[in-house]
């Protein structure tokens, strides 16, 4: 009997403590998962517009069909013009793909090393970053370096750097938040660092390299490196709750593309045709075949749905770091694969 009754009362606490941790969940996040999924993908998008995002954007590839196109909201609210699908969008960290692949060529090729250190490559860093004589490149490559990451120092927002060097010192002279190889750390500094290893080594931007071995055998023209090549018409605006800056025009140095381009990318990086002979097998011990990027007015995710062949890429224009604006991006994009999962099971 009072095995019964023990087991009642840890019932009810359960119970109890279920409903009381809903009072903490925000309501809006709630509200998004528990409403009735919609038919298509469009009220979808229609949806996470009303849910706050200025604009959304999504493409989706399933294999042996027409690509498919949507887009909700503004491309720039402040002109009224209508968010559309062949907008370019700054990709954020999704770029780290293509910085993989292009580290995986040039190994390769022989011209890199992932076996060599940091402080092999960057003899004057040896110093400023503890244990880069332990950390390889295949450590940063993984994000097992241990270096801090820039965006962590407590002066990166506040007191935003200038420029690439600035952004480098943010991380330098710090303690290592671990040992090289004991653990994971996603640390955005492992690629700045990367990217300026392949520019050293190439004698030239490795965005060159990645048009010239990625983007062009891909038939990718919709892909930049920068703002400097575009029309600043055709990038998507990108807002940050509460503010009416337009952070379209801030230069971060990563990289701008059309759902599209992520799109027909990330299927070659997935089916191996982004890679030449021995180069897959290189990626695959040292990085991820999807991605998520966040920046101030930008989120976007990149994945590959093996179990139905399909790509699926979504483009949001609105960001609130101390809200739950990314949790929302990924509620919509989850309801959005599963609508179109339905929509192949009929």
């Amino acid at each position: 009997m009072k095995m019964k009754q023990t087991k009642r009362i840890l019932r009810i606490i359960f119970i109890m403590a279920s409903i009381s941790s809903l009072y903490f969940v925000p309501w809006i996040l709630v509200r998004a998962w528990i409403m009735p999924l919609p038919d298509t993908v469009q009220e979808q998008l229609n949806e996470g517009v009303d849910y706050g995002f200025d604009g959304m954007i999504v493409y989706v590839d399933e294999a042996g069909k027409p690509p498919e196109f949507y887009a909700a909201g503004w491309h720039d609210r402040k002109k009224k013009i209508p968010a559309y699908p062949q907008a370019l969008f700054k990709i954020a960290s999704i770029t780290k793909l293509y910085i993989a692949v292009a580290t995986t060529k040039l190994v390769k090729e022989g011209r890199l090393s992932l076996d060599k250190t940091l402080a092999e490559y960057f003899p004057e860093l040896a110093g400023r970053i503890e244990n880069s004589d332990k950390i390889t490149l295949r450590m940063m490559v993984q994000h097992k370096s241990g270096i801090p990451n820039f965006v962590d120092h407590p002066d990166y927002w506040t007191k935003p750097p200038k420029n690439r060097q600035e952004t480098l010192e943010y991380a330098l002279d710090l303690p290592a938040v671990f040992e090289p190889g004991e653990d994971y750390g996603y640390s955005n500094t492992n690629y700045m660092l990367i990217e300026d290893l392949i520019d050293k080594t190439l004698g030239y931007p490795h965005q060159q390299y990645i048009k010239e071995k990625i983007l062009i055998p891909l038939g990718l023209k919709h892909t930049f490196g920068s703002l400097n090549e575009v029309n600043m018409d055709d990038v998507m605006s990108g807002y940050y709750v509460g503010l009416e800056t337009d952070f379209k025009y801030e230069n971060t140095g990563l990289m701008l593309a059309t759902a599209e381009d992520v799109g027909i990318f990330l299927r070659a990086l997935n089916d191996g045709s982004v890679f030449n002979e021995g180069e897959r097998d290189i990626y695959s011990s040292i990085y991820v075949y999807e991605h998520t990027g966040l920046l101030p007015g930008y989120q976007s995710i990149a994945k590959y749905h093996k179990d139905t062949d399909m790509v699926v890429i979504q483009f949001d224009n609105t960001t609130n770091f101390d809200g739950y604006d990314w949790n929302l991006a990924e509620i919509i994009y989850s309801r959005i694969v599963k609508i179109l999962k339905n929509k192949n099971s009929i």
